[in-house]
């Protein structure tokens, strides 16, 4: 064999040194982990403000994920879905019931935020279309972040169930209103809407079904194992895959799903559930690699151009958001510095304003070809700086934890 065909297949094998390899792969994860625990030891900072760099640095050196690969798909999926999950498990709606200014802020602060991302958008000249789908992936808040910082750090208190609800809040609206906007989309062309009405009502019915079948079946399964066994999560997190699966091959929605069942199988019973978090240490090997994956999504080569756009547009939804926090802060029982809390810890985008993105783009292919750069231009800016002003913000509401905590909490329903 010539040199060059040894070079060859080398380059071929699973053991070069690329990011879609074996051995890539495993490098950049030990070099993500290593960087997080080194931020999270001197510092005390989020690890996964590591995850992301290493992401970036990926970017920068030309490696970006791709999201049409399958594997990175699952990835990210899967990675997302137990996030989302946690999140939804999180939100009571009987307390936003209870306290209905606390849900009319989250309704203010979403709403706010998407009429200020889409003036800002339509101000600088870009099209309808576009500044719609914009302003409304802006509405949500990332609980990839919210999650991971809050867990990492041991947040708790007021400040912390409020962000972590407005949270999910803000997902659920900002995923129902993509849906709605894509639906209003293929319904409103004269040849499209009578092949698109049953896949539009399918969606959104699969997707709700689908979801309460993934919390019925996980409610089940904690009612009769301890969770603390390994052997209870991996069938968690086997559900959790069968039901992405499901909802990819019926072409329901991925984030919608995940969300759905968490929201119903807290909202079953008034006391909460206690979750290993992100369903054990595979689940926290996914959502490594989703950071890292965010984080070298974005394109060096489209910044320079974009990045005067994509911070005015992330400074005027993080100014929408705080407003509508302080307009209503004292009605929903906040004070002041807790409102200042509240507002900054607003801030985080992440990989749920990504996959909305993905997902608009591929039925909608012009406009996400305008629509992706942008936002990935937004996530780069936002990414590194959001966990950390998220983590500054806990700790001037005063309710970190910073002592070392493990990640698997007390796996059962809270008496």
């Amino acid at each position: 064999m010539t040199p060059a065909e040894l070079w060859s297949s080398w380059v071929a094998s699973p053991w070069s040194l690329r990011p879609d390899t074996l051995l890539g792969a495993a490098l950049l994860l030990v070099l993500a982990a290593l960087l997080g625990e080194l931020l999270w030891r001197a510092l005390r900072w989020p690890r996964l403000m590591g995850y992301v760099a290493v992401g970036v640095v990926l970017a920068l050196a030309g490696v970006r994920a791709d999201p049409d690969e399958p594997a990175v798909r699952l990835v990210i999926d899967v990675a997302l879905a137990l996030l989302l999950f946690e999140t939804g498990a999180r939100l009571n709606l009987r307390w936003l019931v209870r306290n209905p200014w606390l849900l009319a802020s989250g309704l203010l602060e979403a709403v706010l935020s998407a009429v200020a991302v889409y003036l800002t958008a339509r101000a600088f000249g870009l099209g309808l279309q576009v500044s719609a789908v914009l302003a409304l992936i802006a509405m949500s808040v990332s609980p990839a972040v919210v999650q991971r910082v809050v867990g990492e750090c041991g947040a708790a208190g007021q400040v912390t169930e409020r962000l972590l609800a407005l949270t999910a809040l803000n997902t659920l609206l900002a995923v129902l209103a993509m849906k709605a906007l894509n639906a209003g989309l293929l319904l409103s062309r004269p040849d499209t809407w009578q092949a698109a009405l049953p896949a539009v009502t399918i969606s959104l019915a699969g997707s709700f079904l689908l979801g309460v079948a993934l919390g019925s079946a996980i409610a089940w399964i904690a009612r009769r194992l301890d969770l603390r066994n390994e052997n209870a999560v991996v069938l968690l997190l086997g559900f959790v895959l069968l039901a992405i699966v499901a909802a990819k091959a019926l072409h329901l929605s991925t984030l919608l799903v995940p969300l759905l069942a968490g929201l119903w199988l807290r909202n079953r019973t008034d006391r909460p559930w206690v979750w290993p978090r992100h369903f054990g240490s595979a689940g926290g090997v996914l959502v490594l690699a989703l950071f890292v994956a965010v984080g070298s999504a974005w394109s060096p080569a489209d910044a320079p151009a974009l990045v005067g756009l994509a911070a005015a547009l992330l400074a005027a939804r993080w100014v929408a958001k705080a407003a509508a926090v302080f307009v209503l802060a004292r009605p929903s029982g906040l004070a002041w510095r807790q409102a200042a809390s509240l507002s900054a810890g607003l801030l985080p985008m992440s990989a749920t304003a990504w996959v909305l993105a993905i997902d608009f783009s591929a039925a909608h292919p012009e406009t996400g070809a305008v629509v992706m750069p942008l936002l990935l231009t937004v996530l780069v800016l936002v990414e590194l700086v959001g966990p950390l002003v998220l983590w500054y913000a806990l700790r001037a509401a005063g309710e970190l934890d910073l002592t070392d905590t493990p990640d698997v909490a007390a796996p059962r329903r809270a008496a």
